[in-house]
């Protein structure tokens, strides 16, 4: 899942090197003798979840002094760019931190290790095999393990339906028929009903496409071809931006410039009244209560439903070892530590996104019972499915150079919609 820094962004550390030995020569392989150092590259921002990443590095580092954990600090703003720099230059750290739809362009050019040979049972086993799927290569190699999930929730500000006399939406899903009709009623006196920061589009419709059986790609499930992909961008591909589309542009329920904007910038709006509803990743729930003014209620509608139910991509942070690393097996004994459920669930507290493994989101549900916003936001991680941009090698280079800019011009209403449909495809074409 990537997800832009929203709070200032931290320093970028360049890594010296991959991992310091400081034992004798390897006796077999993943296991060199004598004590390692293994660098580990966090792309945590928020400072909750700083802390969190930090307590658990020193825990370990307390009860394992033979694999010490260097601990350093990345950023999601130039995670991928910053990795080619340091897979190419073999400076690469020894553990990873990412997401799958961005790792698995690296595994198919041998940058990452094959962790499942060195994860316990407990942790497969505690993550579904649609979640697994995403970070497993067609040769059935696992080069990551699933950490935190994030979905596209509806925020509700409760007092604002209430003020105008709508009835918050309940039940198992909000369709998006629902969630039009609502915000048309909720567009009044010089208010919108919705705002939705879709700056960096692609990423939201990329994974709310699933509720309508779009999928986009074709991803080869041959060794030989692993990564490539065809395109096909049809009715369901375009569902949710034909709609976004719509309700800013026909209905005028949508603001048009919360479009144009990040989500930080849209928050201001949706807790001063300006949008009764805001749609957004649901780590933005951790703004909400962090910057919400005194008396502000709210809450997460249920999942947002296409023709295809509430389906969405799942889209998780990952943890990798590199193949450049002389330790993959203390680094992989590391990262299993890391999905204990415990350790999920305090990290999933602090960026209030969804644990991968159903141990630690029961741990999260048991305590937040009495932060009621959870329980919604928890359901909507239950109908995740892997999605085939995932493993399509070149989606990277695709998402920043052409499904972007082509968005954008579709939300800024510069293009029609068959104008978006060929701009997509041909941006494949042109790098495939």
């Amino acid at each position: 899942m990537k997800r832009k820094a929203l709070l200032a962004a931290a320093a970028v550390v360049l890594l010296a090197g991959g991992c310091a030995l400081g034992g004798g020569e390897s006796t077999e392989e993943g296991s060199p003798e004598g004590p390692v150092t293994l660098t580990f590259q966090s792309l945590a921002y928020q400072d909750s979840t700083v802390t969190a990443t930090k307590e658990i590095v020193d825990a370990w580092n307390a009860k394992n002094p033979d694999i010490k954990i260097n601990l350093r600090q990345g950023t999601w703003d130039n995670v991928h760019d910053q990795l080619v720099t340091q897979f190419q230059g073999g400076t690469a750290p020894d553990i990873i931190h990412d997401e799958s739809s961005d790792i698995m362009g690296f595994a198919s050019q041998g940058y990452l290790a094959d962790i499942g040979k060195y994860l316990s049972d407990g942790t497969k086993k505690a993550v579904s095999d649609d979640v697994w799927q995403t970070v497993t290569t067609a040769a059935g190699k696992i080069v990551a393990a699933p950490t935190l999930l994030q979905t596209y929730v509806v925020f509700a500000n409760t007092d604002a339906f209430a003020a105008a006399g709508v009835d918050l939406p309940k039940g198992d899903q909000l369709s998006w028929d629902d969630l039009r009709s609502a915000a048309k009623k909720l567009a009044t006196g010089g208010k919108f009903g919705v705002g939705w920061g879709l700056k960096q589009p692609t990423a939201a419709v990329m994974n709310t496409a699933l509720g309508f059986d779009g999928t986009f790609f074709d991803v080869s499930d041959s060794e030989e071809d692993a990564g490539k992909a065809t395109i096909d961008v049809g009715d369901g591909e375009v569902a949710v931006p034909e709609r976004i589309h719509a309700m800013a542009y026909d209905d005028k329920s949508l603001d048009p410039v919360s479009i144009t904007q990040s989500g930080t910038e849209v928050l201001p709006g949706f807790l001063s009244g300006k949008y009764a509803m805001y749609v957004g990743g649901n780590f933005l729930a951790q703004q909400i209560t962090e910057s919400a003014p005194a008396g502000f209620t709210w809450t997460v509608l249920p999942p947002l439903a296409g023709s295809a139910g509430p389906t969405q991509a799942a889209n998780p942070q990952t943890m990798s070892v590199s193949a450049q690393s002389k330790a993959p097996q203390q680094a992989a004994k590391f990262i299993d530590y890391w999905m204990s459920a415990d350790n999920q669930a305090k990290l999933a507290q602090g960026d209030w996104l969804i644990p991968s493994s159903g141990p630690a989101r029961d741990k999260v549900a048991e305590q937040t019972a009495d932060t009621p916003v959870w329980e919604p936001m928890l359901k909507t991680g239950v109908d995740l499915k892997g999605a085939p941009f995932q493993k399509a090698a070149n989606y990277p280079q695709w998402k920043d150079q052409y499904a972007t800019p082509a968005l954008q011009q579709y939300f800024a209403n510069s293009i029609s919609l068959d104008d978006l449909k060929k701009q997509l495809t041909d941006g494949w074409a042109a790098i495939g």
